[in-house]
């Protein structure tokens, strides 16, 4: 199976050893699927960086905030009410926590590919009880001059949605969460259609249902309702087991294109796309029924979690594509697509 990514030759662009931890006593694990936006005419990426204490034989340590500041917990790791069989999730005495704590951290680029922390720019990290397991995989969106940021928000209460919005990303503005649990990978479209706010999000159902992505609308982008299942996941396919939206769509001349994530009972990530109606972007006029990239380069095979493609951000010049994308759960990496390409290469619904 061919993809249609053109990998940059340069990557990683990002490891984990290239960047410094938030404080002592961290270091980081992982590098994640980045938020991409353009601002003072360069290429920025919002990154998903993932810490946790230095790990000793014998013992499982992870770091949770608490208050202004940040609490490790250390289990031992022959502990009968352990399960750590997960590298990104443990569960102890029945409750779920995270093998990392995730902040976002701004880098930018002059070219697109070399990329550097900038001076004066702060990281984003957890602020309430409900993100006291870290915030996670950031979209943004640009609309009339404000970026809105929507990222995961990891708790003890679950996993929902929240919302920071900035003009300068300098100063913040919360406003708090969004969606509530179970609900993750949302993108909001970068223009309002017939006067509304559109985003796509992915709510996580255990029993009923499945890992679909759903559109809702909103009258201020902080409200959300109308909400629609508009993609499953297929039986036997390569998103069989999730589906989950990727950054913004992107307006085409055959309507919205949106690169999305799927992976199959196997845990593997790949990326396909769809396309929604200009007008009323609940409905879906195709899809791809293979994927548009697949985790076949080395960086994508291994890491903290291998045989992962996964992507939140994106630029677009004209016809060409760059997808920046988390590559085995720890890895930046980047590849060029044609979007007439993959619209070319979609499945499309005649009913």
């Amino acid at each position: 199976m061919k993809d249609q990514a053109q990998r940059f030759i340069q990557n990683p662009l990002l490891s984990p050893k290239d960047l410094k931890p938030s404080r002592a006593g961290l270091q980081i694990t992982c590098l994640l699927n980045p938020g991409v936006f353009t601002f003072q005419r360069k290429t920025w990426l919002l990154v998903r960086v993932a810490e946790r204490p230095e790990q000793q034989d014998g013992i499982i340590s992870f770091p949770v905030l608490k208050g202004d500041g940040i609490e490790i917990i250390e289990i031992s790791a022959n502990d009968p009410e352990l399960n750590a069989k997960d590298p990104r999730v443990i569960n102890y005495k029945g409750v779920d926590y995270l093998t990392t704590l995730s902040h976002l951290r701004l880098l930018c680029s002059d070219d697109g590919i070399s990329f550097y922390e900038p001076e004066g720019y702060p990281l984003l990290q957890g602020q309430t009880g409900q993100e006291a397991f870290g915030v996670e995989d950031c979209r943004v969106a640009l609309l009339d001059g404000t970026y809105y940021l929507t990222y995961t928000a990891v708790s003890e209460q679950g996993v929902g949605v929240g919302l920071r919005k900035t003009k300068d990303w300098k100063s913040f503005e919360s406003e708090g969460m969004i969606i509530p649990p179970h609900n993750k990978d949302c993108a909001i479209f970068e223009e309002k259609i017939n006067g509304k706010f559109y985003a796509l999000h992915r709510p996580s159902s255990v029993d009923i249902g499945g890992n679909y992505i759903w559109i809702a609308e909103s009258p201020d982008g902080i409200h959300w309702g109308k909400h629609k299942c508009i993609i499953t996941t297929r039986k036997d396919s390569w998103d069989s087991a999730r589906v989950g939206a990727g950054a913004a769509p992107i307006k085409t001349e055959k309507g919205w294109l949106e690169i999305y994530h799927g992976a199959n009972k196997e845990h593997r990530y790949c990326l396909g796309a769809f396309l929604l109606d200009l007008n009323d972007p609940s409905i879906v006029l195709a899809r791809s029924a293979e994927p548009i990239m697949v985790p076949t380069a080395d960086y994508e095979l291994t890491g903290f979690f291998g045989q992962v493609v996964f992507t939140n951000g994106h630029v677009v010049n004209g016809d060409e594509l760059t997808i920046y994308y988390g590559a085995a759960d720890e890895f930046v990496c980047a590849a060029k697509f044609s979007i007439d390409e993959i619209l070319t290469s979609l499945t499309y619904h005649h009913d």
